[in-house]
């Protein structure tokens, strides 16, 4: 626990046999009550890897997809009574070291939620990034910060953390199964008045680093510049559509007010 605050520790996992143990050997158990691992229908050895380590591990029957990895993630943290969860992808792209750092500054109350950022500190292209990488992430930021007004380093980091709070009140389950989850998200969070921190955080660019693709990252990009717009149009009070999630489309003034619904 920091300050009486209940820590968990999720990691999204896919074909993460290589890097499982190294990810989990550097977690600073000392600060964190629960560490929970889903697998998404792995074909290597994950889910061995992470029982043989005592684990909190929960299987799905079938790939489900990184955004439905991470809602089954945020619910079995919050059944376990966590008050603060990190996101920490199991593929030891990130230090792990940072859990301690990334939970107290929710826990005394001053941020809702934390990115560690690969771009403070230019550490992205020391770890590796590749060029088209770095150039993309930050194009993407620069515009993600013009329409929404906001003055991040990074949208599009693999580590983060999130209150309760922040979990119980947001619609993500209406949030895409896919890549675009993390961004959604951040929308939400954003629109719903939470305050995110940031902090720099080295990472480490490597063969058995999980990484999507260059036709996937595309497909994610022109997602991300879809999410800013429609959020700076929900901003502007126009009544759109967002995205959709299992079939349904969704109501824009729905997913952006479901906390302010929740509060009254």
């Amino acid at each position: 626990m920091i300050n009486n605050k209940k820590v968990a520790v999720i990691m999204p996992a896919y074909n993460a046999e290589k890097t499982l143990e190294k990810t989990y050997n550097e977690i600073y158990q000392n600060f964190v009550d629960e560490i929970i691992l889903v697998d998404d229908f792995s074909s290597d050895e994950t889910k061995e890897i992470a029982k043989r380590l005592d684990i909190t591990t929960i299987v799905h029957e079938k790939n489900k997809g990184y955004g439905a990895n991470q809602k089954s993630c945020y619910k079995a943290a919050l059944k376990a009574g966590a008050d603060i969860v990190i996101m920490l992808h199991p593929d030891y792209q990130y230090t792990p070291k940072l859990i301690p750092a990334i939970a107290s500054m929710m826990a005394f109350g001053e941020y809702d939620a934390v990115i560690a950022s690969r771009m403070l500190g230019n550490s992205a292209l020391k770890g590796g990034m590749p060029m088209y990488k770095y150039i993309s992430n930050r194009f993407l930021t620069e515009f993600e910060n013009i329409v929404t007004g906001e003055k991040l380093s990074e949208y599009h980091t693999g580590f983060r953390g999130f209150t309760r709070e922040i979990l119980e009140k947001l619609p993500l389950e209406d949030c895409s199964d896919d890549f675009i989850f993390d961004n959604q998200m951040l929308a939400l969070i954003l629109y719903n008045g939470y305050k995110i921190g940031e902090i720099s955080c080295p990472t480490k660019y490597f063969a058995e680093a999980s990484s999507i693709n260059f036709i996937r990252s595309c497909k994610y990009g022109l997602e991300v510049l879809l999410v800013s717009l429609k959020y700076r149009f929900a901003k502007m009070g126009l009544k759109i559509k967002l995205f959709s999630a299992g079939g349904r489309t969704l109501d824009l003034d729905k997913e952006l007010n479901y906390y302010n619904k929740r509060a009254v």
